[in-house]
């Protein structure tokens, strides 16, 4: 029969942790301090379901099962073991494991050494994506495409390989952010859009802007009283070996990093206007050709301020919606919660560095090239 209690599961953020930090689990003040054995994951497939039923928990439904799974232990062996599943049973998501679904499952350690289904195994669908990702931005951007995957690629190492590690060796979240985000900026650029006249404009035009966007964001923050802490994934960062990361640096540390993508796209944009609009008439004075400028920056701020707070709403709509329905407290209440605070102040730097970054580059593309 099904164990009465819950099997334990990982969050996201631990499951992260786990593969940053090499299956180091992660451990509060209360657990001993003894070196605890990591538990081990396997790549599985469900080759048989032997119990299966919706029980409740915390007054919520919760599908719970036991299953066969076939697992990949190394070596090209297989290995059969009995393990239980458990996830909330949310109406028609089809969350049941059924025999062919490929999964991952962990073996707790010593003494328990019982087997628990934590999640599905997405590897293959992920990888395909990607794959057809790549294809299209080589086939349709051909080298220009090739270059903005290679700077693509320079992010991710940059935040995997100095941000992350610098923050959970204890350095300041904020200082660490800008760095690797004056990095991104630079490398990112010149890959996707080349080396040229604009492109340099567009570069230096994005590190003022984001030097103007730190300072912001740090005020925006103190005055609004944000501590970082209102998310789960922040909580469980106090836990154990990462209490000592700073939750307001690493809330900044975002709001930077954030702000770095939208700003490519409208100092480019702008600088690559500018310089279109100069080529088409080169007797246009600096003045005339500002205010050129700005009329294409206009419309560029109106439709990306709207595309960076969807963005925001999009990956927070479940919340959004829990907040809506929820009768218990007024709005105003709710919009002064931590989470909900530090979403709007997100949306609202990110979209004042947008509108200060089309003046900016506007004159000095328009100071740079109707000089010339």
């Amino acid at each position: 029969m099904i164990a009465a209690h819950t099997p334990r599961t990982v969050s996201a953020a631990l499951l992260v942790a786990a593969l940053v930090f090499g299956g180091t689990r992660v451990v509060s003040a209360q657990e001993p301090t003894e070196a605890v054995p990591p538990d081990q994951f396997f790549r599985g497939t469900v080759v048989e379901v032997l119990e299966e039923r919706v029980g409740e928990v915390v007054g919520a439904p919760q599908l719970q099962q036991v299953v066969v799974v076939e697992l990949a232990v190394g070596g090209g062996t297989k290995q059969r073991v009995r393990a239980e599943f458990a996830a909330v049973a949310a109406a028609g998501t089809g969350q049941a494991l059924r025999v062919g679904d490929a999964v991952i499952a962990v073996k707790s350690p010593p003494p328990d050494q019982s087997y628990f289904v934590v999640d599905r195994d997405r590897s293959r669908p992920l990888i395909f994506l990607a794959v057809a990702f790549f294809a299209l931005a080589v086939l349709l951007g051909r080298l220009r495409g090739a270059t903005s995957l290679l700077g693509l690629a320079i992010t991710v190492a940059v935040i995997v390989g100095f941000v992350v590690p610098s923050i959970v060796a204890g350095a300041s979240p904020l200082f660490v952010s800008i760095l690797g985000a004056l990095a991104i900026a630079v490398a990112s650029i010149y890959l996707a859009h080349g080396f040229s006249r604009r492109t340099t404009i567009a570069v230096a035009s994005t590190l003022i802007t984001l030097t103007l966007s730190a300072f912001l964001a740090a005020a925006a923050v103190s005055l609004a009283r944000l501590f970082g802490s209102g998310t789960e994934e922040a909580s469980y960062l106090q836990l154990g070996l990462l209490k000592q990361v700073n939750l307001r640096g690493l809330l900044l540390g975002g709001i930077i990093l954030g702000a770095v993508g939208v700003l490519d796209d409208i100092t480019t944009g702008q600088a690559a206007a500018v310089d279109e609009i100069h080529k088409a008439n080169p007797a246009l004075p600096v003045r005339e050709l500002y205010w050129r400028g700005r009329s294409v920056g206009t419309e560029h701020i109106t439709s990306l301020v709207n595309t960076l707070f969807l963005a925001y709403a999009g990956a927070s709509l479940p919340l959004f919606i829990l907040f809506t329905v929820n009768g218990a407290q007024p709005l105003w209440v709710t919009l002064s919660s931590e989470f909900i605070a530090e979403e709007i102040v997100r949306t609202i730097v990110g979209s004042i560095a947008l509108i200060l970054g089309v003046p900016i580059t506007t004159l000095m593309a328009a100071y740079v090239l109707g000089r010339q």
